[in-house]
């Protein structure tokens, strides 16, 4: 929870305290209504406690809030999409996909060619996505199966198959990038925690018996390393990065300008 959104529910509260009104759950008022019927409630409570408790199931409607509105809240999206299974089923199938989708402007492509390889689910924006490969551009896409209209599926020659998935390993090749994250002995404890941590990325997980070390090699996009870093200062002293030229660069110029910007305040 942001500052902002702290400050806004203690000013609700401040001022449903301030009324003499008081917010219940329907798990706490199903409790209540439990509790109160058990045949002891009444020598539990003083009577005119008894009768307010009382008073409260009764109010169908819940408690006045004075003018107190919920706010509107954004579209559920589901995990499950119903172009999934239709998708899934023409990767498996080794087939070429013709489909229609429309782009950022509002525009709508015309049916397009194009080679399916992989569905992918992004749990931050809680949508799949459809990679694919772009058989006139000669070029990788990622497109929202929210984007597209029509699809429609047409067989692909053994030969031209085995083609393109050497194109598109050849092409995510060029993009993938690789690190070796140790994890200090001193923190095996917390091993789940850091492999929450990198959760989003592909990695495998080697363990030396002789040393006790955890070694977790991950793989990501070249346009993801600046995240694989941002996690990895996350978790500090806990791991440390063995393999990986251009991480531990990136790692050393930031921390070189790190300890060069509190050199300078100290003076």
């Amino acid at each position: 929870m942001n500052p902002f959104e702290k400050i806004f529910n203690y000013q609700i509260l401040s001022k449903l305290e301030d009324s003499g009104t008081f917010i219940i759950t329907a798990h706490e008022r199903g409790w209540l209504k439990m509790m109160l019927g058990h045949p002891a409630a009444a020598h539990a409570f003083e009577p005119e406690t008894f009768r307010k408790l009382q008073v409260v199931l009764e109010q169908e409607q819940g408690l006045e809030t004075g003018g107190l509105l919920h706010k509107a809240a954004s579209r559920v999206r589901h995990v499950y999409h119903p172009k999934v299974r239709l998708l899934r089923q023409a990767i498996t199938n080794k087939a070429i996909l013709r489909f229609s989708y429309s782009i950022k402007n509002g525009r709508t492509t015309a049916l397009q060619e194009g080679f399916p390889y992989k569905l992918e689910y992004s749990m931050v924006k809680r949508e799949w996505y459809l990679l694919w490969y772009h058989i006139n551009n000669r070029m990788l896409m990622s497109t929202r199966l929210e984007k597209i209209a029509e699809i429609s599926e047409q067989a692909c020659q053994t030969e031209d198959y085995e083609q393109l998935t050497a194109i598109v390993h050849a092409l995510t090749s060029k993009r993938s990038m690789s690190a070796d994250i140790l994890v200090v002995p001193g923190y095996n404890g917390e091993l789940s925690r850091i492999l929450y941590a990198f959760s989003c990325f592909e990695k495998e997980v080697s363990y030396a018996p002789e040393t006790n070390e955890y070694t977790i090699r991950l793989y990501f996009n070249s346009n993801e390393s600046e995240f694989v870093l941002q996690k990895t200062r996350f978790l500090g002293k806990r791991v440390r990065i063995l393999e990986g030229g251009q991480l531990r660069r990136r790692m050393l110029e930031s921390a070189a300008k790190s300890l060069e910007r509190y050199a300078d305040s100290h003076n």
